[in-house]
């Protein structure tokens, strides 16, 4: 297949180094030429994964243009970005190209997820790739499992074929809504797992708190139309575990400086990746709000990030709540 990845990031280099492996042409679009031209000078992604070996084979390119006569495109931009930068391909991509969706976030503004976003942006359905996978293991070739999703069986397949491989196995689900919103959602957890670590706590509290986490994300998912038991699986408690738990989870990591008392203004302006959970935070409860969902972990998340709490009260408010029943 001929295949172009829209971001260039970590993560998207990684995919598109997967596609290649499997034999497939590989392009890779960044908005930054200069940035493009370095990568594609040196054969390293340096400020995104620094130490990896890239694909003599894969092109890199910071023109739109490039996208035209795909066979599949991922789009793997940030949130925050990801309309905008959608709209500058609407004129290349054709109707018979394959849409997939690996950005892990939502819509700031309207509080759509980004299928939503792109669907609304290209007028089709689209598909969503999600599940625990950080970008360094898989560009090395560390064996992963990740769900696409969406409500073509047949695209679906054709997906699932294009990524798998020895290293990276993929399973197919009708449930994107609770796909995408399972990586979505997990990132606000995430940080406050990595502020548990920065204030010095324990196996108990972070084990308590993914699994109370988990059932605030399932809890906004089936208000939101997704099925229960897809939090059970790979976009679920497996992308929850590894984000939650790794070192190379920016999530957990921006987390853990805010707990040791560092400002998330400091903490941000020292970072070149993206920290979905940051961005998000204050959108997904503001979404549960307005499904009535009963978010707490989320809404201490947002009150540090948008209001500056501290960790350490915020801590003490989530275990000084009311009891009631598991």
């Amino acid at each position: 297949m001929n295949c172009f990845v829209i971001g260039n990031g970590g993560w998207g280099t990684a995919l598109a180094m997967t596609l290649a492996g499997n034999g497939h042409r590989v392009t890779i679009w960044g908005p930054f030429e200069e940035e493009i031209e370095t990568i594609r000078s040196a054969g390293e992604n340096s400020v995104y994964l620094p130490g990896v070996d890239l694909p003599s084979e894969i092109k890199w390119t910071s023109d739109p243009s490039a996208s035209a006569g795909t066979d599949l495109v991922v789009m793997v931009t940030p949130s925050r970005f990801y309309r905008s930068t959608l709209e500058t391909f609407v004129p290349y991509l054709s109707e018979n190209t394959l849409i997939v969706s690996a950005t892990k976030g939502l819509d700031e503004k309207t509080h759509q997820r980004m299928s939503e976003v792109a669907e609304e942006v290209l007028h089709r359905e689209i598909a969503v790739l999600s599940g625990p996978s950080h970008a360094e293991e898989v560009a090395r070739g560390v064996p992963t499992a990740v769900t696409v999703a969406g409500s073509d069986f047949q695209t679906l397949e054709k997906i699932q074929a294009a990524f798998m491989g020895p290293a990276f196995r993929v399973y197919t689900s009708d449930d994107l809504i609770g796909v995408e919103l399972g990586g979505t959602l997990k990132n606000v957890i995430a940080v406050a797992a990595g502020i548990l670590d920065g204030i010095g706590l324990g196996d108990n509290s972070k084990a308590a708190l993914m699994t109370r986490g988990l059932a605030e994300i399932a809890r906004l998912g089936a208000a939101l139309g997704a099925k229960p038991e897809t939090f059970s699986g790979l976009s679920g408690i497996g992308d929850l575990i590894v984000t939650c738990a790794s070192r190379h989870s920016r999530n957990r990591s921006v987390g853990e400086r805010l707990g040791r008392g560092e400002s998330l203004q400091e903490i941000m302006n020292g970072m070149k990746q993206v920290a979905e959970g940051i961005w998000n935070a204050k959108a997904a409860r503001d979404l549960a709000e307005k499904h009535h969902i009963d978010v707490p972990i989320t809404e201490e998340v947002c009150q540090i990030v948008e209001n500056g709490k501290d960790p350490k009260q915020a801590l003490h408010d989530l275990m000084n709540r009311d009891p009631k029943a598991e």
